[in-house]
């Protein structure tokens, strides 16, 4: 949408609501009725793209739909919201065809309804623009897409658009047009103006994405465990922290290679120091990242709970640190990104663009300083899938990555020896990411020294007052589903209300009615400097909505809500 269209929106916004809610959603919408979800569809995921004033979107949601409404019109968006208030819609501003908030969402819909949209994308855009839709569509989902023909009489700019060419676009992008209606009369009595529906759907998921990465767990060969370790640790990277990406562009993704090496160190720390687990048939000493910063982090007692998201290290660590991190990177490219590839070595599925950091004294663990180490780049679709399908491939992963541990004859002996033999759930112990002992206890203490300072600490969920003791830490996007111990993700419950919401997600009406206590406890749990520069340096690497360099706390709450959404469209979590 060019500048001149996008201030027309924007200053006229007033007159546009009262002009689109003249009409119903059956009147504009009738052309497709066969196709409309059934009353009750609860579980179907809707993106309504150039939403305005929520029109469309309230009546998906009161159908029963989870709604994500796609308006950059600032004005527009506010009276959508408002339209929407306590429905299972979430907002956010993007266009067409970059889509990069919508896209890092890691969603799929079952609908899309891009509605009087299509006309003010430009043709040498429009390729682009539907490629984007095609991705984020389910299999056997819908595409609906209304022409408008007719010029605007207006400052708006819009293009010539047709049937034939939507047809060709679904053709390269493996839709299957479903329905063209013949031209029919504008509902507001324009005479120069017409419309069309086109109705497109996607029969299968055409990649063969899903058939690599299982290539690559269970059929390629393997001197060590670095492929399924670097595997491993990009699923938990793309499902954790979505909000991590550097650049999307050109069919690539990019995520700043210091977070790799963490994830890659994390995991390690606990399977060789503290399991004592080989990782290597040679026993661990044979391992190319086992240096003199590997045992120095050792040393100084870093473990991998340490080197959590938003840490903050001393000048000493900080210096460890990157040695340690030094040795890790040169290790995965010269092994699994070297050697990880579809059908021959001209084709890898990952490359790794290190730079040398260079920065002294203390340090945040931020996305900042994970980038200051390069660049590690894969295919857009790779990492859409590991993002999209992670409940599914990571227990695979971790279930080869045991039975591999457990063919190394130094591991078998440990498994033979008489006093404290290792057992078949010690190998998926450490393999867990995060140790359940440290889940809560921050936030415990955080509560413990308000309350003691004379705040009146309450439920987020209710108002109801409790003292530390009564207390409860509810991770609101629950642990079971979404291992996060965030910050902002652990909020003060009654026990009553932790037990009852369990590991559900809370619905978007209790989201709503709690915003005000959410966010009146992160205000007052992060005031110190330090504290709310960790706050907000885990909640943009976890959050992909997350505008970068956030400080708003505000910004994050509508950044939940859309995590919400998507973990509710990628597990099909219940909610509470």
């Amino acid at each position: 949408m060019d500048a001149s269209t996008a201030e027309f929106y924007e200053t006229h916004a007033d007159e546009l609501v009262k002009t689109y809610n003249a009409l119903s959603f059956r009147q504009v919408h009738k052309a497709w009725q066969r196709f409309w979800p059934d009353k009750n569809c609860q579980g179907l995921f809707a993106l309504d793209i150039g939403a305005g004033s929520g029109r469309d979107a309230k009546w998906l949601a009161e159908r029963g739909a989870q709604v994500v409404a796609v308006e950059p019109t600032k004005a527009l968006k506010t009276f959508g919201e408002f339209n929407t208030r306590e429905l299972a819609v979430n907002w956010i501003s993007d266009t067409l065809p970059g889509f990069t908030e919508v896209t890092g969402l890691g969603m799929r819909f079952d609908l899309i309804l891009a509605s009087a949209v299509w006309t003010h994308i430009a043709p040498s855009e429009r390729s682009r623009a539907f490629r984007k839709m095609a991705n984020l569509l389910k299999s056997g989902g819908h595409l609906i897409i209304s022409l408008r023909h007719g010029k605007f009489n207006d400052s708006r700019v819009g293009y010539p658009v047709s049937v034939e060419e939507l047809e060709k676009l679904s053709r390269h992008h493996g839709l299957v047009l479903k329905k063209a209606t013949d031209k029919t009369c504008d509902e507001l009595g324009r005479s120069q103006v017409s419309w069309q529906t086109v109705v497109l759907s996607k029969p299968k998921d055409g990649s063969d994405n899903l058939a690599t990465i299982r290539h690559v767990i269970l059929n390629d060969s393997k001197s060590a465990t670095y492929k399924l370790a670097l595997l491993r640790t990009l699923l938990r990277i793309a499902d954790a922290h979505p909000g991590c990406v550097l650049d999307r562009s050109d069919g690539k993704v990019a995520i700043p290679a210091g977070l790799v090496a963490l994830y890659w160190a994390r995991q390690f720390m606990r399977l060789c120091n503290i399991g004592g687990l080989h990782q290597h048939p040679m026993t661990n000493a044979r391992l190319g990242f086992i240096k003199k910063g590997w045992h120095a982090l050792t040393q100084c007692n870093l473990g991998p709970d340490d080197l959590m998201v938003g840490a903050i290290l001393n000048e000493e660590e900080a210096e460890i640190l990157k040695l340690a991190f030094q040795d890790v990177l040169k290790t995965i490219k010269e092994g699994p990104v070297t050697f990880t590839y579809r059908g021959d070595r001209a084709q890898p599925l990952f490359a790794v663009e290190r730079c040398i950091y260079r920065g002294q004294g203390a340090v945040l663990l931020d996305n900042e300083y994970f980038a200051s180490y390069g660049n590690f780049t894969l295919e857009e679709s790779l990492w859409d899938c590991l993002r999209v399908y992670h409940s599914w491939i990571e227990p695979l992963v971790t279930q080869e990555w045991v039975r591999e541990m457990r063919r190394y004859k130094c591991n078998q002996e440990q498994e033979l020896r008489t006093e404290n033999p290792v057992t078949l759930g010690d190998y998926y112990e450490h393999l867990k990411w995060v140790d359940a002992k440290h889940d809560t206890s921050a936030i415990r203490d955080k509560m413990v020294s308000l309350h003691q300072a004379g705040y009146p600490l309450k439920s987020v969920w209710s108002g109801q007052s409790m003292t530390p003791q009564s207390a409860h830490v509810d991770h609101c996007l629950p642990f079971a589903h979404w291992p996060n111990n965030d910050r902002w993700n652990l909020l003060p419950a009654t026990a009553r209300e932790n037990t009852s919401k369990s590991d559900k997600l809370p619905n978007s009406k209790r989201l709503s009615q709690s915003r005000s206590r959410v966010l009146e406890w992160w205000e007052a749990a992060f005031a110190e400097d330090g504290e709310r520069n960790q706050f907000f340096a885990q909640a943009q690497l976890s959050l992909a909505s997350l505008p970068s360099g956030c400080r708003e706390f505000e910004s994050v709450y509508e950044a939940l809500g859309l995590q919400t959404a998507g973990l509710k469209s990628r597990l099909l979590l219940r909610e509470w």
